[in-house]
């Protein structure tokens, strides 16, 4: 089993970490800071850099944090934080990763949840530290506060959409009168 846990946690911490560094550099096919900044404001985020930085310092953060075993509840909260917020942006297109849907998100999320529950394993900084014996509240807090925390931060920081700017689609003759039967 602590093998297993160690696989896991190493890919899916440092995919989760690589997916940061994504955000704010050019490293790993990123678009640079700016290209992650330019990418919160198309899904609809304010605060462009700031929430660029804060994005991928913490999908950095929590991909480490994990991918090492260390304080294994709190690198869990943060990913599934931030998978979270990823999922809320992809929601309107379905569940399949294939149309661009949250099904990865959704994948990363619940592997983060099961690590704060089955804790890291034997290969860890937390069993090196002595940092494996934990109250059942402590994973659970985790699983609840991590993707609150995300929805939290996608209400914060999404505009609000604009109210009567839009144009009536193209081809729309009733200028939003219901068609009459």
């Amino acid at each position: 089993m602590d093998s297993g846990l160690l696989v896991l946690r190493l890919v899916v911490g440092l995919l989760i970490a690589g997916h940061g560094v994504q955000k704010v550099s050019f490293r790993l096919g990123g678009n640079g800071l700016a290209g992650g900044t330019e990418e919160f404001r198309r899904d609809g985020f304010r605060g462009g850099r700031l929430t660029a930085l804060a994005a991928g310092g913490s999908q950095i953060g929590a991909g480490l944090f994990l991918a090492a075993g260390l304080l294994t509840p709190m690198a869990a909260m943060a990913a599934m934080g931030v998978m979270t917020v990823a999922g809320t942006v992809k929601r309107h297109k379905g569940l399949w990763v294939q149309n661009d849907g949250y099904e990865y998100p959704l994948v990363l999320v619940t592997v983060a949840a099961a690590l704060a529950l089955t804790g890291p394993g034997r290969w860890s900084l937390d069993h090196a530290f002595g940092l494996t014996a934990r109250p059942l509240w402590v994973p659970l807090a985790a699983i609840v506060i991590g993707p609150v925390s995300g929805l939290i931060t996608r209400a914060v920081l999404t505009h609000p959409p604009a109210t009567g700017t839009h144009p009536p689609a193209t081809g729309d003759t009733t200028h939003g009168e219901r068609p009459h039967a």
